[in-house]
């Protein structure tokens, strides 16, 4: 279950039927994206700047017409999760600008996206697609995404039925993930193995 409610309404959650999911191999990358990828217009950080990357989120959500769910309370029961190695940030920086990102929360081999947002253009795709690629290398089963979006859709996430959601859960919630993987500071890359190797590129041609 996930929250999702309006600041006016009390705390609500959710277990959509079907719900929407991302398997990190399949993360679809469109041609206009791969040239701002190879263009290295983004540093992909992991958890230097949590605080500021929800408080973005909350703040980008409030433009929107149904409101945010981030209030103050959720913000900081995160701000908690984040401390005891449960939440993470997922942040696209410009020097020392942070120009968008997410967070959510991992639990084995599964991550929670919970919300993110976009100072520059395209920069939290950047960041879901480094993401993505660092979690497949890892294993991963599944990205959480909850909610059907069409920006998503388009970047390969795939409705799935609640119970094939539980049975993918079910499986790789316990599995082991060494604490290295979200020490604070690292980068993930948002380049494929391709992308990184373009002699693999020149080898197949």
């Amino acid at each position: 279950m996930f929250p999702w409610f309006s600041n006016s309404e009390p705390i609500l959650w959710w277990s959509p039927d079907p719900r929407l999911v991302l398997f990190p191999s399949r993360i679809r990358v469109s041609k206009s994206l791969k040239k701002i990828i190879r263009k290295d217009c983004f540093s992909i950080r992991i958890n230097t700047a949590f605080e500021q990357t929800i408080v973005a989120c909350s703040q980008f959500r409030q433009g929107k017409p149904e409101g945010t769910w981030l209030v103050d309370e959720m913000i900081d029961a995160y701000i908690t999760l984040h401390k005891m190695g449960m939440a993470h940030s997922v942040e696209a920086w410009q020097g020392d600008r942070l120009a968008g990102g997410l967070y959510g929360v991992s639990l084995g081999k599964i991550f929670f996206g919970e919300s993110m947002f976009s100072l520059v253009a395209n920069a939290s795709k950047v960041a879901l697609v480094a993401l993505a690629h660092e979690l497949d290398r890892r294993g991963f089963g599944m990205i959480d995404c909850q909610v059907t979006s069409g920006h998503l859709l388009r970047m390969g996430a795939q409705e799935i039925t609640r119970d094939l959601f539980l049975d993918i859960l079910d499986h790789g919630i316990d599995e082991i993930v060494p604490d290295s993987l979200w020490r604070s500071g690292r980068h993930f890359s948002p380049k494929s193995k391709t992308d990184s190797n373009p002699s693999r590129i020149a080898h197949a041609v």
